[in-house]
């Protein structure tokens, strides 16, 4: 598979999240936040008011089975520091926050809310 065609997917995939997110009362406050560090797919605020910093993983199925197991320690490492720099950025302390990942497997929508902590 190519990268264009890897990149649409993820695009698509990171399209339903936020609707489904959408749809449960979620505000989105940014998507694909980006820095030299890393990407976090999406952000965003959930109906009690936490900051939800959000990771995507979708796989039609295929050899490398089921994609919530490719969130790694490594990724949520990154996915932490990430955090960390988009809350100094606009200067939001002492802020309910929190770590999920929406997984698309097989055209079914999981949300694992408090899926890793700092």
């Amino acid at each position: 598979m190519n990268a264009k065609n890897t990149k649409a997917k993820g695009a698509l995939a990171e399209n339903k999240a936020a609707d489904f997110l959408l749809s449960k009362g979620y505000s989105i406050l940014s998507r694909n936040y980006r820095t030299k560090q890393g990407e976090i797919d999406c952000i965003a605020k959930d109906p009690l008011g936490y900051i939800v910093f959000i990771e995507v993983k979708a796989s039609q199925g295929n050899r490398y089975g089921n994609p919530l197991f490719w969130v790694t320690k490594q990724k949520q490492k990154k996915i932490i520091l990430m955090a960390k720099l988009y809350l100094l950025e606009h200067k939001i302390t002492h802020h309910k926050c929190r770590f999920d990942v929406i997984v698309i497997y097989k055209g079914k929508i999981t949300h694992i809310k408090n899926a890793f902590t700092l």
